[in-house]
């Protein structure tokens, strides 16, 4: 529990210790999946049927989960717009809850293969009635408590949302965490943080709040841009939709597999975190498009995993695509990454197809000693002076990420030295092969 008896530095360690696992991830995905799903139901007994027959199943997101190399999954049910539903047998009445324990179900089954499931929490009560149909049961929650509570308000949700906060805790030890949509002041007044981090220490808490209060020494994972406590370590998440829509609306929206991948790993290459929203049908599978996107991304990523996974972002680098020596259009999106456990080893990813044979870069400091394009595993020939790095002999764009591996000196301490002052103008041939 954070409390003024915790120093700083504990206070660290603990928050370095539960994020252990998020901090090691590169992606995860985000199920939005309820009652207003298309086609929308109302009442939960009949939709929970229709999901029941369709063949919904937790093995099959999972499954997708682990092609991906996804860290977790994030599952957003309990959603203003998708019915308010708890896709548990709650035993907190105010909206509709499930006989079937689909949380669970996706809990235990992605515990087998190694991936996190967080839970997502809504605080917003505004469309209880979206449809004409009330979702949200004042009176039935108003007798559970013993005293009169509008659900249709923010502090009457905010109660209720605070006891199913309680009963998931108590349910489903297992569980990663909660994703929380906006925070509710009832929350914070009513120690909500404190009790999550006193009964479940090792449970992620994460606020997409752009409010989010500065120097909080309670949420893992904010926001990018949202200003933090500088003495609790926290990491960014930016979530996006693969189609545009966040939950299944109907049809089969196309995939722009460029922009999909393009945010991935410009996302990597500032250590932040990619939450992928897929839009699952009834049944849990995913409309065709969708499912191809997997498949696609799976082998694309496997491809150049050395490049995102257990690695840190280095940022963005300015450089520019050469044809026969001469610049060619604009600058080129290139962003850097660079492995936690190897000092000497950075990779540069040039974002899209650009068209030349060669790419100059500003030069980072560190003497490079060998590129090799991760994909082919060619040896690529270089040169390194005046403040710039330049690739050249580059046959084999990628369509939409082009990555370099880099072997640079290290001193032995195991940090990167920096490149010598004497300008290293020669070209370099040296293959690396397949060593790290």
């Amino acid at each position: 529990m954070t409390g003024p008896s915790e120093t700083s530095s504990q206070r660290r360690a603990l928050a370095l210790a539960r994020q252990e696992w998020l901090r090691n991830g590169v992606l995860g995905l985000f199920l939005h999946w309820g009652m207003r799903t298309s086609p929308p139901y109302t009442d939960v007994r009949a939709w929970e049927a229709a999901v029941t027959a369709g063949g919904w199943n937790a093995g099959h997101w999972v499954d997708r989960a682990v092609a991906l190399r996804a860290s977790h999954l994030v599952l957003a049910s309990f959603h203003s717009r998708l019915g308010y539903v708890r896709v548990w047998p709650s035993r907190v009445p105010g909206s509709p809850s499930t006989r079937r324990d689909f949380l669970g179900e996706l809990v235990s089954a992605a515990r087998s293969k190694g991936v996190r499931v967080l839970l997502y929490m809504t605080d917003d009560p505004r469309w209880h009635d979206e449809t004409g149909v009330g979702l949200l049961d004042s009176a039935a929650y108003s007798a559970h408590k013993g005293a009169p509570v509008d659900l249709t308000t923010r502090d009457g949700f905010g109660a209720f949302a605070y006891d199913n906060f309680a009963e998931v805790m108590r349910l489903y030890p297992d569980l990663a965490g909660f994703w929380i949509d906006r925070e509710n002041a009832y929350w914070r007044r009513s120690g909500l943080y404190d009790r999550i981090r006193a009964e479940r220490p090792e449970w992620l808490l994460v606020s997409n709040d752009q409010d989010h209060p500065p120097g909080d020494a309670t949420m893992d994972v904010v926001a990018p841009g949202v200003t933090a406590s500088a003495d609790v370590p926290h990491l960014t998440e930016s979530c996006f939709t693969v189609t545009g829509g966040w939950w299944h609306a109907g049809g089969d929206p196309a995939v722009d597999h460029g922009r999909v991948i393009g945010r991935i790993i410009a996302n990597a290459g500032s250590s932040t975190k990619s939450l992928l929203a897929f839009g699952a049908r009834h049944d849990g599978g995913f409309p065709p498009n969708q499912e191809s996107f997997i498949g696609f991304a799976a082998s694309y990523l496997d491809a150049i995993w050395e490049s995102v996974g257990g690695t840190e972002g280095r940022g963005s680098v300015r450089g520019h695509v050469l044809l026969g020596g001469a610049r060619q259009g604009d600058a080129v999106t290139i962003v850097a990454t660079a492995r936690r456990d190897d000092a000497g080893r950075h990779y540069l990813h040039v974002l899209g197809r650009p068209s030349g044979d060669a790419i100059r870069v500003e030069d980072c400091g560190p003497r490079v000693l060998s590129v090799r394009d991760v994909r082919t595993g060619e040896s690529l020939a270089f040169a390194q002076s005046g403040g710039h790095l330049t690739i050249s002999g580059i046959t084999a764009w990628d369509a939409h990420d082009t990555v370099f591996a880099l072997r640079t000196a290290r001193t032995p301490s195991g940090t990167a030295s920096p490149r010598p002052a004497a300008p290293e103008n020669i070209p370099h041939h040296r293959s690396e092969g397949n060593s790290s």
